[in-house]
């Protein structure tokens, strides 16, 4: 599966100069002119690293990085800036940024940094559980390195029976979290039905039921 990188810079020379280049890298690009298309962009796509410039038309790099954050998406990002001064290096730190590169750079140093990121990033996001794999950052769960098409709560669910896998999760325990803030009250066939669905979603792991306790993934 190739990286997917989304690209927010405004001059359009260097931008597809910066796709040329990563692209040649094997990296899968998108690029976007301004903060609104980047920000649309995320909502259609998962990407595993934001290269974002500071100043940009209609959103700033700052912004859409603290909206981002805000949301809850932990994709690792990168100034690349012509800012030099300390305050709008501190803007983006406490905004969310991984790392801060600022123009012109070394097309060398650039792909090293970007390359050692993405490398720190997927050790650190990915936890696996036999051949299913909970990727923190983008929030989903990758089945023989393939996506589940998962509902809210069967998501829930299925991290939940991950993080204790070969131990039970009581039925008290699912209840807390698939339904703590919810409007609606849980029910044990509400549960069996998720199960269920997991179950079909993964033919060759076994989540067992604990008569009069909850379920157990077994690995």
């Amino acid at each position: 599966m190739s990286i997917k990188i989304l690209l927010l810079e405004d001059d359009l020379l260097f931008g597809e100069t910066l796709v040329d280049l990563l692209e040649d890298e094997g990296y899968q690009v998108i690029y976007c002119p301004n903060g609104q298309e980047a920000l649309d962009a995320t909502y259609n796509e998962k990407f595993d690293i934001y290269l974002l410039d500071i100043n940009v038309p209609l959103i700033d790099g700052i912004s859409l990085l603290s909206e981002l954050r805000e949301a809850e998406d932990e994709t690792p990002a990168i100034f690349l800036t012509s800012h030099q001064d300390k305050d709008m290096l501190e803007r983006g730190f406490l905004s969310g940024a991984d790392d801060f590169l600022t123009k012109p750079f070394d097309n060398r140093e650039f792909l090293l940094r970007l390359n050692a990121l993405i490398k720190r990033t997927k050790r650190s996001s990915a936890e696996c559980v036999g051949e299913l794999c909970h990727d923190k950052i983008h929030k989903c769960i990758l089945y023989n390195k393939i996506q589940l098409e998962l509902s809210k709560k069967e998501y829930e669910l299925l991290v939940l029976l991950m993080d204790h896998h070969n131990s039970p999760v009581p039925k008290e325990m699912i209840y807390d979290e698939l339904w703590a803030s919810a409007d609606s009250v849980g029910s044990d066939g509400a549960i069996r039905v998720y199960i269920n669905r997991l179950k079909q979603l993964l033919p060759t792991l076994s989540i067992e039921n604990i008569r009069g306790i909850g379920y157990k993934l077994v690995s």
